[in-house]
């Protein structure tokens, strides 16, 4: 594979032990795309990936809400691969709260950090090698419930929207250096956690994690090289 090539050479992937973190690596793998899987934790990774080749990809634990633990993961992931054609930021969570009225403040301080500061932690570790080469592209994984608060969702719908906000604004800023900025933003996802949290539900309404996975490697391709700031609605 040659940097010329439309499938990315260098992928780093945060969020991957779960389950459309483990779509989107191995969408990326059938590519023939080198990875750096990153996840909160490493036993996580090494179940979810077992005998992959570490000579040739990375699994490494991080935290992606803290800027010291991924500035210490970019430098090791650069150190091995010399470069990175795209980053996938799939980590984040997902909690039901109170009522706004009645919403704590730790609520929503987790939400804002899992969804919404953890892309800029992820962005100061990796973008500026992006800049340096003048090329590369940004997939985060935001929500088709971003652009309307619902009942007991506040603190999460809220983070969400705001990461499709830095989405848009990283994607202004980074569009000048060639570099493309977007998302993808399901509505639900077909997971063994949904599917245990909504028994009674159909999941053949839901999105396949395999079709979701699909859609971040066309953003990472070159035929998405007019697409910037963008949410994918997958629903």
């Amino acid at each position: 594979m040659t940097e010329s090539s439309s499938t990315p050479a260098h992928v780093v992937l945060t969020g991957a032990a779960g389950a459309l973190g483990r779509a989107v690596a191995q969408q990326f793998l059938d590519m023939g795309a080198r990875i750096a899987l990153l996840d909160h934790h490493a036993d996580k990774l090494a179940e979810a990936f077992p005998g992959l080749d570490n000579s040739h990809h990375l699994m490494m634990a991080c935290d992606v809400t803290s800027t010291q633990s991924m500035q210490e993961v970019s430098a090791k992931v650069l150190a091995s691969f010399q470069h990175v054609d795209t980053v996938v930021h799939v980590a984040g969570g997902f909690e039901m709260g109170a009522s706004v009225h009645a919403l704590e403040r730790a609520s929503w301080d987790r939400m804002m950090n899992l969804n919404a500061w953890s892309f800029v932690a992820v962005s100061q570790a990796f973008v500026p090698a992006l800049i340096e080469r003048k090329s590369g592209c940004v997939v985060a994984v935001t929500a088709g419930s971003a652009s309307r608060g619902l009942a007991a969702m506040s603190a999460y719908v809220a983070s969400k929207s705001a990461l499709q906000r830095l989405v848009e604004a990283s994607a202004a800023e980074l569009k000048p250096h060639g570099i493309r900025v977007n998302s993808i933003a399901p509505t639900i996802l077909d997971t063994p956690a949904n599917r245990q949290a909504m028994p009674d539900a159909n999941p053949a309404d839901w999105v396949s994690t395999a079709v979701a996975a699909q859609t971040v490697a066309y953003l990472a391709s070159a035929g998405a090289a007019a697409v910037h700031g963008q949410h994918l609605l997958l629903d």
